[in-house]
């Protein structure tokens, strides 16, 4: 799904300042939006990149395909107190905001403007770069829908949880960003591919839902 000429590589590095500067600012506005000061104080209600993304993690995105920005801090003692879903609703910002992305980069192939066969040809930048713009943000948006701590998955799911499964879920929440090392670096390397295997189907089946 990724590639590494010249055309993909510019196409993620523009793409990764809109859709993690997008991803991280919709999860602080949310909060804002809730009674949560917290993001407003540490700079986060901000469409300025650089408040937003991590060196590291955006240059893995760039070149590998994976990559992350700064999470945004954010009080869930304030969150609960004005809304039991307040904490969900925050957490689903940031993953929504990917698929609205996606969904405004796609307009220009479902009204004809531009054909799918010349951003699958990568004939011309302009339709290769919303191609690969719509699998970013679409790719960004299922991942973060994984129920493993840190990712936005885990809060969303909490909310959902009978509170039996709720006390399961924190008792596995400190091992989340281990197990996501396991899947994500370790399991490919013995020819498990858990992560290609969940999320490039559902990636697949929206990207032609939203393309043709």
């Amino acid at each position: 799904m990724f590639n590494v000429d010249p055309i993909s590589l510019i196409s993620r590095a523009i793409t990764l300042i809109v859709a993690l500067t997008l991803h991280e600012y919709a999860h602080a506005r949310t909060a804002q939006a809730f009674g949560d000061p917290t993001p407003e104080m540490y700079g986060r209600v901000t469409l300025n990149p650089l408040a937003h993304l991590d060196p590291l993690g955006s240059l893995m995105m760039i070149f590998v395909g994976f990559g992350w920005a700064k999470p945004v801090p954010i009080n869930p003692y304030v969150l609960s107190r004005r809304s039991t879903a307040a904490p969900m609703l925050v957490a689903l910002a940031g993953p929504f905001s990917n698929f609205l992305l996606a969904l405004a980069a796609a307009i220009p192939f479902r009204a004809g403007l531009i054909p799918v066969n010349e951003a699958i040809s990568g004939s011309s930048f302009l339709p290769q770069f919303l191609l690969n713009f719509i699998v970013i943000n679409l790719l960004l948006m299922f991942f973060n829908l994984i129920p493993l701590a840190p990712l936005d998955g885990d809060k969303i799911i909490e909310f959902f949880l009978p509170p039996s499964w709720a006390q399961a879920l924190e008792r596995i929440r400190p091992m989340g960003p281990m197990l996501l090392m396991v899947i994500l670096f370790v399991l490919p390397w013995v020819g498990i591919d858990v992560f290609g295997t969940l999320l490039y189907p559902p990636i697949g089946n929206l990207l032609r839902a939203l393309v043709y």
